[in-house]
């Protein structure tokens, strides 16, 4: 079996899970970069093509790909996505390319965004999370409030340490800069940090990260901890630490502008 990050756009990865012989996609925004994997191993056949959302960075080569390959394709219940395809949401269970997940509803970036969950795969747990969840951050919030962003990740926060955190943007670097700079005396974060500058010198994926990792380094998992609302405080006096909500709705917009 392999788990594979493929590059598309300028910062997207469509996540390539195969064992040997089946295959699936995770947020294809195009055809060309699986077309490619797919051709440069021949024995494998595109079976399942999940999506996590309706932007197009996601969805942009789904059907191109189901043409290609008569591929099954899943995606949210709730938003408009290219048909044909099963809709799913919460607490459903699905078998694509021989591998099971459930979904998992995470609105907030999207309001009917979803992720996929499952408990075993490579003898770990394994999490695509679309925009909900990066390493290091979280999706902005176009469609959603941050009450239900903050619900999406602490359903996140909740699964196993050793979960596979398969986002699906290098957004990574970045998203540590503002990290550092809510929380500059982790240790944590700095250390990781150093670990993810020099992969991208090598020009390699941060990804996939793991939920005991991000628990510990990426603010937005972290909201509630006491460094993390001191350092949103220097910024933004008017901060009720007492209201979790509106701690992450003020960290969220922050980060917003944050250079």
């Amino acid at each position: 079996m392999e788990l594979i990050p493929l590059p598309a756009f300028s910062d997207n990865y469509i996540w390539l899970l195969h064992d040997g012989q089946r295959a699936l996609v995770v947020d294809p925004g195009q055809a060309q970069p699986v077309l490619d994997a797919l051709a440069a191993r021949p024995a494998l056949r595109l079976e399942g093509i999940l999506i996590t959302h309706h932007h197009a960075d996601h969805t942009g080569g789904v059907a191109q790909l189901r043409e290609a390959t008569q591929a099954q394709v899943w995606g949210p219940a709730l938003e408009r996505v290219p048909e044909p395809l099963l809709r799913v949401q919460q607490g459903q269970r699905l078998q694509a390319a021989g591998f099971d997940f459930e979904v998992l509803d995470v609105p907030g970036h999207t309001a009917g965004h979803i992720a996929f969950y499952s408990a075993d795969v490579l003898g770990q747990p394994l999490l695509f999370c679309g925009d909900t969840l990066f390493s290091g951050g979280c999706g902005r919030l176009f469609e959603g409030t941050p009450a239900q962003m903050l619900h999406s990740l602490d359903q996140l926060a909740a699964l196993p340490d050793t979960t596979r955190v398969c986002c699906t943007h290098e957004y990574t670097l970045s998203n540590l800069r503002f990290a550092r700079a809510v929380e500059p005396g982790n240790a944590a974060l700095l250390d990781y940090q150093a670990r993810c500058e020099a992969l991208r010198a090598q020009s390699l994926p941060t990804l996939p990260s793991n939920m005991a990792l991000e628990r510990a380094i990426n603010p937005f998992l972290r909201s509630r901890e006491a460094s993390v609302i001191q350092g949103l405080q220097a910024h933004d006096a008017d901060t009720h630490a007492g209201d979790a909500i509106d701690v992450f709705a003020r960290l969220r917009e922050w980060k917003n502008t944050f250079q």
